[in-house]
C-alpha cells in the first residue's frame, strides 16, 4: 500500500531494513521503526493541534504498544496514551505510562476496574448504563469521582465488524438520567469511531455520518443542561486532518496511524508525516510458479500490492534469471503480493512468481502490530546515517533481546 511512498519518502529505512536482515540482527516477520521521523511525526501533530486548541491522545496499538518508543512521545508532549483494550491500558500502566483514556474500542472488564481506577484515568468511555454503574461503585470505594465519555451511535452510522457497541442516540436521555445517580462518575464526554475516513474515489478524507451523529448527540446534552469538556472524534487524525475536526467542535484527538506515515492519505508520499516503518521478510520456497515468503504480521485490512525483493542474497533455482537480473544493475525489484485467501492464518504470504530463496523482502503496509506475532525492532539514527538498534520487542511491547546474535 504504501511502498513507492517508503521510497519516495523514507528510502534510507529500506537500506538499514536490508542491512539488519543480512547482518542477522532481525528474523523474517518483523517491522522496523525509524524512531526519529516517527518523533518528527509526532512534533507535526502536536504542532498543528496546539494551532487549533486540540488535545492529543498518543495511541500505540498500530506500533506494537511499545513502552520505549511511547515514552519517547509522551517526552515530546503528549499527555498520556489511549489504549484501546484492557490489556494494553494493564500493559502501558505497568510502565508508568499515564493512561489518558481507557475503555474505547473495548470496555474495561469487571475485575479489572479498580486496579485500572487506581492508575487515575483521565477518562474512560462507556458503552451501556451498566458498565457505568460498575465504575461508579468502585470510584465510590475509592473515595473518587471518574470521568466518563459515552459512546453514541445511531441506526444509519457505520462501524466495523466486531466494533459494534454504544447508547443508541435515542436512548441518550434516559441514560443521562440514570448517570445522575451515580455518584461515582461525572458524565464529561462524547465519543462515536469512526469519525473520518479514506475516500479512495476522491483521493481525500471526509467526515463520516457518525461525526454527525456525535454533534447531534453534543447539542442533545446541551439541551439537558449538561457541559461536555470532550468531544473526542478519533480515526485518521493527521496534520492535515486536525483543521478540519477543529471545525466540527472536536477537542480531542488520537493520532496512531500518523505517527508511522501510515495514513492512507499517504499512499502517493505527499504527507507532512512521513513513513517511518517497514516490514521486513524472507522468501520461504516456491510453489506453483510463485513464490512464499515468512508471514506473521499480515493484517486483514491491510491493502498491501506490492514487495520489494532483493534477489541478489538469496538462492535461486534458475540462475540465468537472476543474473540477467543483476546484469541490468538494479538492487530490487517490485513484486506483487498476492491475495491471501479468507479464512486463513498467515503462516505465508504470497508474491507473484518465482525468486531466490532466502532473499529479503520489503514491505509497507497498513498495520496493526498488537494484533500479530510479529518482532519490533527501534532503530534510531536512521535519517543521520547513523543507525543504532534501540532494542526488539513483540508485538505486545515486550523487550526480548538486542538482536539475535548478541
Amino acid at each position: 500500500m504504501f511502498i513507492d511512498a517508503l521510497k519516495k519518502q523514507n528510502p534510507k529505512l529500506i537500506e538499514i531494513a536490508k542491512d539488519l536482515w543480512q547482518q542477522g540482527t532481525i528474523l523474517p516477520d518483523t517491522y522496523i521503526i525509524d524512531v526519529d521521523q516517527v518523533l518528527i511525526n509526532g512534533q507535526h501533530l502536536l504542532h498543528a493541534a496546539k494551532q487549533h486548541g486540540i488535545k492529543l491522545y498518543l495511541m500505540t496499538k498500530q506500533f506494537g504498544r511499545n513502552p520505549w518508543l511511547t515514552k519517547k512521545l509522551i517526552e515530546l508532549g503528549y499527555p498520556g496514551v489511549v489504549a484501546v483494550d484492557f490489556k494494553e491500558a494493564y500493559s502501558l500502566s505497568q510502565q508508568g505510562i499515564p493512561l489518558s483514556h481507557i475503555g474505547h474500542l473495548v470496555q474495561t472488564p469487571t475485575h479489572l476496574i479498580e486496579t485500572l481506577l487506581r492508575r487515575n484515568p483521565e477518562i474512560i468511555t462507556v458503552f451501556s448504563v451498566a458498565k457505568a454503574q460498575a465504575i461508579s461503585d468502585v470510584a465510590v470505594k475509592l473515595g473518587r469521582i471518574q470521568p466518563i465519555m459515552l459512546k453514541v451511535f445511531a441506526p444509519r452510522d457505520v462501524s466495523f465488524t466486531c466494533q459494534e457497541a454504544g447508547i443508541p442516540f435515542d436512548e441518550l436521555g434516559a441514560t443521562v438520567e440514570a448517570l445522575q445517580q451515580m455518584p461515582g462518575i461525572k458524565l464529561c464526554g462524547l465519543t462515536h469511531f469512526p469519525c473520518l475516513a479514506w475516500n479512495a474515489r476522491c483521493q481525500t478524507t471526509l467526515p463520516t455520518v457518525n461525526l454527525q451523529t456525535l454533534i447531534r448527540a453534543q447539542n442533545k446534552l446541551k439541551q439537558l443542561g449538561i457541559t461536555l469538556t470532550q468531544i473526542n472524534a478519533p480515526s485518521a487524525t493527521s496534520t492535515s486532518t486536525i483543521p478540519l475536526l477543529a471545525k466540527y467542535g472536536a477537542t480531542h484527538l488520537e493520532p496512531g496511524h500518523a505517527l508511522t506515515g501510515t495514513i492512507p492519505a499517504n499512499i502517493l508520499g505527499r504527507e507532512p508525516e512521513h513513513i517511518a516503518m517497514t516490514y521486513v521478510t524472507e522468501i520461504s520456497h516456491h510453489y506453483d510458479g510463485n513464490s512464499y515468503c515468512y508471514g506473521g504480521g499480515y493484517y486483514k485490512r491491510s491493502h498491501m500490492k506490492y514487495a520489494l525483493v532483493f534477489p541478489e542474497h538469496g538462492f535461486s533455482e534458475n540462475r540465468f534469471l537472476e543474473n540477467q537480473f543483476l546484469e541490468n544493475k538494479k538492487t530490487y525489484k517490485t513484486v506483487r503480493i498476492l491475495r491471501l485467501g479468507e479464512p486463513c492464518i498467515d503462516y505465508h504470504l504470497t508474491l507473484a512468481g518465482e525468486h531466490p530463496i532466502g532473499s529479503p523482502v520489503i514491505m509497507c503496509f497498513r498495520t496493526q502490530v498488537f494484533a500479530t506475532r510479529s518482532d519490533v525492532a527501534l532503530i534510531s539514527g536512521v535519517q543521520s546515517g547513523n543507525p543504532k538498534l534501540e532494542g526488539i520487542y513483540d508485538s505486545q511491547g515486550n523487550l526480548k533481546n538486542h538482536g539475535y546474535h548478541c
